[in-house]
């Protein structure tokens, strides 16, 4: 207890330089948490619309569908499985049959594909409501970005062609009858949605479906024909993206504590040699070598403590902010092809900040370690004439 005590007194001595480095300190805190807490944020805010807008909990796919392949379109789509007919009709299921077509705005042609869905499901955030309208057209919704990228406006009319399942081609007209703003680009991007017996009919597939999406309270069983697909998967395009910007904010990290440590040690190495008179003074009185080298290691390790501490004067209030206000992401996310809000809130959590604190104070503490064993070398006497061994 006393090396605490006379360390901190060494260090509210040292006056200036000594907050110096506990400011440093402190941003580097402020800046690693706000950092990963942004990332965390993006991460839990792009799984959670991802679930309410495309993946449901979990998701059925026809045994030869591949989303990653389209030319397994043509042969993905099979009769829905009689018992999960029951699990429809409760909400718990909503099935998607998927055909490529094209369409011809303006005059021009540009690929697409048509998604079937049930006008009356639940279980996404679609505003698939828009669809339950009786009309010689076809209805259809889509999202902002399909509307601005082939310059469709609600209450246009679209050509659409498509093939059925004998290969026979036939086109009709789509009106737009909704669009909608999604941060999950893989349902909006050449996408037009429209009712689900409608596209069955165009296609001569009554009561066949590629996918079946999950709600909430769905448990998993085995369908023959079927393949159920998790959260795992249908989120592992995410997770590897925000592991490498997690691995790239490694450099960020790294930077950071070497600045801060580098500060810390020209500190220490700076007191050690300044001070020399006084540790000659403490060895003749008593004191061992290494309870002198602790006695520095602990002054290091205190600007990390003391740094916490100034951190989280000015850094909870930030933080918190910033946490309410969240990041603007600049230009247009829908534009990164990622699931991504136009504002992220950054999710700060106690792991989080309790591994921060931890790593910069062990850190630190070992920087601080380095050249105070320069101390177990000296010769007491030497030392009180404030020389060097």
């Amino acid at each position: 207890m006393t090396a605490f005590k006379l360390a901190y007194r060494n260090l509210i001595g040292a006056g200036l330089r000594t907050w110096l480095n506990v400011f440093v300190l402190s941003l580097v805190y402020i800046l690693i948490i706000w950092f990963y807490g942004l990332l965390d944020g993006w991460n839990r805010q792009a799984k959670r619309d991802m679930i309410n807008w495309e993946t449901g909990t979990g998701q059925y796919w026809q045994k030869n569908y591949d989303p990653y392949d389209p030319f397994t379109l043509n042969d993905s789509h099979d009769k829905i499985p009689a018992e999960v007919k029951d699990d429809i009709n409760k909400g718990l299921i909503t099935p998607i049959l998927i055909s490529q077509a094209s369409i011809y705005p303006e005059g021009r042609i540009q690929g697409a594909l048509l998604k079937g869905i049930d006008p009356g499901q639940t279980i996404l955030e679609l505003p698939t409501e828009k669809l339950a309208i009786e009309m010689e057209e076809i209805p259809a919704i889509i999202g902002t970005v399909m509307a601005k990228t082939n310059k469709l406006e609600e209450g246009d009319y679209v050509t659409v062609r498509w093939r059925d399942v004998n290969g026979t081609f036939d086109a009709a007209e789509a009106r737009i009858v909704g669009i909608f703003k999604t941060f999950v680009p893989s349902v909006d991007a050449g996408q037009l949605w429209i009712p689900l017996e409608r596209l069955q009919e165009m296609k001569q597939m009554q009561g066949e479906a590629t996918i079946m999406v999950c709600g909430n309270n769905y448990t998993s069983e085995t369908i023959d024909g079927w393949n159920f697909t998790g959260l795992d998967i249908l989120m592992k395009e995410i997770e590897d993206i925000i592991a490498t910007k997690s691995k790239g904010g490694s450099i960020l990290y790294i930077f950071l504590m070497l600045l801060a440590m580098l500060a810390v040690f020209d500190t220490q190495v700076l007191s050690i040699f300044r001070r020399q008179r006084e540790i000659g003074t403490y060895m003749a009185m008593g004191m061992t070598r290494g309870q002198v080298v602790r006695l520095f290691t602990i002054e290091g390790a205190m600007h990390a403590v003391l740094a916490a501490l100034l951190g989280a004067v000015y850094g909870i209030p930030l933080l918190s902010l910033q946490a309410i206000k969240g990041f603007a992401i600049p230009g247009d996310s829908g534009s990164y092809g990622l699931a991504m809000a136009d504002t992220i809130y950054p999710v700060y959590s106690i792991g989080l900040i309790v591994a921060t604190i931890l790593i910069v104070l062990i850190t630190t503490t070992i920087v601080s370690y380095l050249p105070a064993r320069k101390i177990a070398k000296m010769n007491p006497t030497e030392a009180i004439k404030g020389k060097l061994q």
